[in-house]
């Protein structure tokens, strides 16, 4: 049986490789119905074929109709691209003795405990993905959640040649991995990477991967947009395409019509679980920044300021009384605490108008371009605070590697008995959430202030004494500003409900 997407059946992100999962037995079954079905298909297909391309393939002759594919740019047939590509492409299994419960994602702890899957016992997870043989000693370019808690990688070669990988590296932020398999003599194929700024929407592309384990499924599509902010990371600038790929493309290529690797394909939104002719690649320009980073230090070396910014609004700043374009500027809302943005005195309020002397970008474009931007160079910005304009030089540091840079992921308060973790983008979507303003209860301590008043996991914190909590700082300054023996007011989002808690807190 196929497991499709996880995850809601309403329009999701599905991340590809985690989708496809076969029990153990179901291999030869699938290889049963997979003859079948071609049969099948290639009747459909043959039908199809007679009936809707005679007047193309007959009546106007095969140069014509050459011709008209050469005016749109489009190849006669993507036989030969197919031919040359797919001795780069290989299939990836996994597999991972754990515990359901032994994820290291806080979040995913959190579901696994409250909304089932409670049984802890040990058991053999498998996924399916692809990637791209980048260099002749086999070090091969795949998306991280295709290896993601991996304790063993099994790359299988075109030529059905299997080897054992080992992990060079990783970048959970881009949701990309290098892995390398050994090999003697060292002479692979390996792939041809392009340049996905090149791209243009419309142009031409081709995906090669392995599709829900049927091996080296070529499809076909077009550039649909460029730039696609998913919501699956800091760094998103996806592709999309309507090229049909589906779970088991994860870490596959995205080609276009010179033979080129211009993208990892990476996720679909789908309502279904299957391909509804929108997929997200990995644009390959930051594909080679990463895997030069993981071929030195194992890791991604990234700048950090410590801000986070949104756009400006008409409204906004009229409200701000600011005079200038408001697609020129971005307002500051969040300064992480000891970052080099706050060492420098930059505060929420801050309006950029030039970053290092150039015109601001969007703000979704802030993170990548500070994440470019080698920790420990100075970098000037021009700001209107209170109305006036002033320059501010800041010295970029280092990101860190855990987590969230401008707020901490969870935080414990023994005294009330719980512990709470910020709310992600995905914790919105899974407890259906309007806003991710606000901190998560993810543990009551039994006995404790907070179980006695009622509290329960999966409660939303919106205030702490009248005072409204955005963030784990948020929730930690205000709790700390009660004294020991003293009650705490809590407002508490439960479903469509929000409900006051007053607790005391141990003495």
């Amino acid at each position: 049986m196929m497991t499709i997407c996880p995850l809601k059946s309403t329009g999701e992100i599905c991340y590809l490789a985690l989708a496809w999962q076969p029990r153990e037995g179901e291999e030869k079954r699938m290889a049963q119905r997979r003859s079948s079905r071609v049969l099948l298909y290639g009747t459909t297909i043959a039908s199809v074929l007679s009936s809707a391309l005679l007047p193309i393939g007959f009546g106007m002759g095969w140069t014509e109709a050459a011709s008209l594919a050469a005016l749109d740019n489009r190849p006669p047939s993507f036989s030969a691209i197919a031919k040359k590509t797919m001795p780069v492409v290989v299939n990836i299994s996994t597999t991972a003795q754990r515990s359901p419960r032994s994820s290291n994602d806080p979040i995913d702890e959190f579901f696994s405990r409250f909304f089932g899957d409670a049984q802890p016992r040990e058991n053999s997870q498998r996924s399916l993905g692809s990637g791209i043989l980048i260099s002749k000693e086999g070090e091969i370019l795949t998306s991280y959640h295709v290896v993601r808690n991996a304790d063993a990688i099994n790359v299988k070669l075109a030529d059905q040649t299997e080897f054992e990988a080992r992990l060079i590296g990783k970048d959970d932020r881009t949701d990309l991995a290098l892995i390398k398999i050994r090999r003697s003599g060292g002479n692979l194929p390996y792939a041809r990477l392009g340049s996905s700024s090149q791209l243009d929407v419309g142009d031409w592309v081709m995906a090669i991967g392995n599709p829900f384990g049927l091996e080296h499924t070529v499809t076909a599509g077009i550039v649909s947009a460029k730039g696609r902010v998913i919501g699956a990371g800091p760094y998103d600038n996806f592709i999309q395409t309507d090229a049909s790929i589906n779970p088991g493309n994860s870490g596959g290529p995205l080609i276009n019509a010179s033979g080129e690797v211009v993208g990892v394909n990476s996720a679909i939104f789908s309502q279904s679980g299957g391909n509804v002719g929108i997929g997200f690649a990995i644009p390959i320009d930051l594909a080679k920044k990463v895997v030069d980073q993981l071929k030195k230090n194992g890791r991604v070396v990234r700048g950090w300021l410590g801000i986070r910014a949104q756009d400006v609004s008409l409204q906004l700043a009229a409200s701000l009384g600011l005079t200038r374009n408001p697609a020129e500027m971005a307002v500051i809302t969040e300064v992480g605490e000891g970052s080099p943005a706050a060492e420098a005195g930059i505060k929420p309020g801050d309006v950029i108008l030039e970053f290092n002397s150039k015109p601001v970008p969007k703000s979704q474009d802030f993170p990548s371009l500070i994440a470019d931007t080698a920790p420990g160079q100075k970098v000037t910005l021009k700001i209107i605070r209170e109305k006036r304009e002033q320059v501010v030089s800041v010295k970029i540091g280092e990101l860190p590697d855990e987590g969230d840079a401008i707020q901490k992921a969870e935080a414990r308060d023994p005294e009330i008995g719980l512990r709470v973790q910020r709310i992600t983008p995905e914790a919105a979507r899974r407890l259906a959430l309007t806003s991710t303003k606000g901190v998560l209860i993810v543990e009551v301590q039994p006995g404790s202030p907070a179980d006695q008043v009622g509290l329960e996991p999966a409660d939303v914190i919106r205030e702490v004494n009248q005072r409204p909590v955005n963030s784990i700082n948020d929730f930690e300054r205000a709790v700390r500003q009660g004294r020991r023996g003293e009650r705490t007011l809590l407002l508490v989002q439960r479903g469509d409900n929000a409900v006051f808690f007053a607790l005391k807190r141990k003495s």
